[in-house]
């Protein structure tokens, strides 16, 4: 038998006696992870921003002197670098998760879940654009010219972000200063995303109600995130000591040159699904919309779904279209790396109709289900 859980006080609460369903399973595990993934970029990026040079004539060059004579500037830089990439992985798992069992229900966590991942998706292009490497260059200014695509103020907000006619100086000073504000940022919002979490508790992979079968969190579930803790830190180990640059764009060990234009301009891989529904509305402020509702449209389904189960387990028709949308992601973000031509286009066209088409298919698929049983 349990012991009765003590009275709940404010730091109790919050991580010794929280009440936690007894039969959460490791997937959710991604959470603690993405908590753990935050203090290592934060304490890296800190570490990087006291050797880093915020100047178009020496950024490229700092990196260089961290990664040679730098004591461990090597290790500092391989961890930021990859710890981004490890961070999108784990993100990407928690809101699949999210998906698949219907943590959606849980409104106020689903919503401030959302914000979380388009503030990371802005610090990690922000970071992106530092190395000042030919790939970072045009990047940022392939990403930041899709603003002028705003009726009217469009063209006064870009050049207002790049402080100039073209992405220069000024552009490089305030990416940097935004990176490292928004990641302190973040750690708020994740503050606040836990305090809403906290309120209604977490969902479990039976859908049943919140308040049954439960027990505290310590030591229960602390050890098993310790143990997801050590798992993730070796496999992370591994990639940067072994192949560091495995996620690096060959591209971005050249310097920034305005004056050459690479032949394929792409960001990282955790953007290209994003980048490939960008680039297949023809439309310019279209494929801006695109890309914001790419993400955005999670935000709908805590409104749409008004299924009787919280869990898609128990619906079959659900369970499909959740594995059709896992596809679609992968092979949107194939499409994102493959050159502009056909069939490349028309794939992902069809592919981004598919993707949107998802969300609308869920509601009536669960509805449906419902008044079947």
């Amino acid at each position: 038998m349990f012991k009765p859980m003590r009275k709940l006080t404010p730091i109790n609460n919050f991580l010794i006696d929280l009440p936690s369903p007894s039969n959460i399973s490791t997937w959710w595990n991604f959470g603690s992870i993405l908590g753990m993934c935050l203090m290592i970029q934060i304490i890296t990026g800190v570490i990087l921003a006291m050797h880093y040079s915020p100047n178009i004539t020496s950024a490229f060059n700092s990196i260089i002197h961290i990664t040679r004579n730098v004591n461990y500037g090597w290790m500092m830089r391989n961890i930021h670098a990859n710890g981004a990439s490890m961070f999108f992985v784990m993100i990407y798992l928690h809101t699949g998760r999210g998906l698949y069992y219907g943590s959606y229900k849980l409104k106020k966590t689903w919503i401030s879940g959302t914000m979380i991942l388009l503030v990371l998706m802005a610090t990690a292009f922000l970071g992106y654009v530092l190395p000042w490497g030919q790939m970072s260059f045009w990047g940022a200014t392939v990403i930041t010219n899709l603003i002028s695509a705003i009726p009217y103020v469009g063209d006064m907000i870009v050049k207002w972000m790049w402080g100039g006619f073209a992405v220069d100086n000024p552009t490089l000073n305030r990416f940097f200063t935004f990176h490292f504000i928004l990641p302190f940022v973040l750690a708020t919002m994740v503050i606040t995303h836990l305090i809403f979490l906290h309120e209604t508790g977490s969902s479990n992979p039976l859908g049943a109600s919140n308040n049954i079968d439960k027990i505290p969190f310590h030591p229960y579930f602390t050890t098993k995130d310790l143990m997801g803790f050590m798992i993730v830190i070796m496999m992370f180990t591994l990639i940067i000591n072994l192949n560091p640059f495995m996620m690096t764009d060959p591209e971005n060990f050249t310097p920034a040159n305005p004056m050459v234009t690479p032949i394929h301009i792409q960001p990282e891989w955790y953007f290209l699904f994003a980048y490939a529904i960008l680039r297949s509305i023809p439309s310019k402020l279209g494929g801006v919309l695109a890309l914001m509702m790419s993400i955005l449209i999670l935000l709908t389904l805590p409104f749409s779904m008004k299924n009787k189960f919280q869990t898609n387990k128990m619906y079959p028709m659900n369970k499909m279209i959740f594995w059709t949308t896992i596809n679609l992601f992968i092979l949107l973000t194939w499409i994102g790396m493959r050159p502009v031509e056909e069939p490349y286009i028309l794939t992902g066209q069809i592919l981004t109709v598919c993707y949107f088409l998802v969300f609308f298919i869920l509601p009536i698929s669960s509805k449906t289900w419902d008044k079947l049983n």
